[in-house]
């Protein structure tokens, strides 16, 4: 199966399959399977689909995103800044509104982001570490985040339309087309 990385196609088809997509994680929340056996299914796909894909060639998700930082975060990433915690949250974090005692950056694109690359990508924070979170384990509860990447993120607009063959159902199929 051809990978896509085309933004422009990936969005488009991310709109177009929208009410296909919500009814795919219906079918997932719903499928017959454990957990666990999901996961390893979703993580053998990551593993070739990442394979083919150079992150650096995109970076979507460093100029759309707002990753969540923690204070260990924090500390990690100013460890080589040659700035205090404190001057790097005045001059680039704002605090979440979505956790508490949680923070992100101030702007979009990731001031750190260079040529799409992270100058700091030794010390990044969790966040941007295992993003788009396709390798966690327990899929089946990230099914929000995986619809609001798909039209975002090479990678999991890949791995879930290969998902999609993997686990495609008549029934399902039929579902769609109501």
């Amino acid at each position: 199966m051809k990978i896509e990385t085309n933004l422009e196609t990936i969005n488009l088809v991310g709109k177009q399959k929208e009410k296909e997509n919500w009814k795919f994680r219906s079918y997932l929340k719903n499928l017959d399977i454990r957990s666990n056996e999901l996961d390893k299914i979703v993580h053998k796909i990551n593993d070739e689909v990442t394979s083919q894909i150079d992150c650096t060639k995109c970076a979507n998700c460093c100029k759309v995103n707002y990753p969540v930082l923690d204070e260990k975060d924090i500390a990690k990433f100013t460890s080589n800044l040659n700035m205090s915690i404190k001057e790097f949250k005045s001059a680039y974090l704002i605090i979440s509104n979505d956790e508490k005692d949680k923070y992100n950056f101030n702007s979009m694109p990731c001031p750190f982001l260079i040529d799409n690359k992270c100058n700091n990508y030794a010390n990044r924070p969790e966040d941007c570490e295992s993003y788009p979170h396709l390798t966690k384990d327990k899929f089946i509860f990230r099914l929000m985040g995986v619809i609001e990447y798909y039209s975002i993120c090479p990678i999991v607009f890949n791995v879930y339309e290969r998902l999609k063959k993997v686990l495609w159902r008549r029934d399902w199929k039929k579902s769609i087309k109501s």
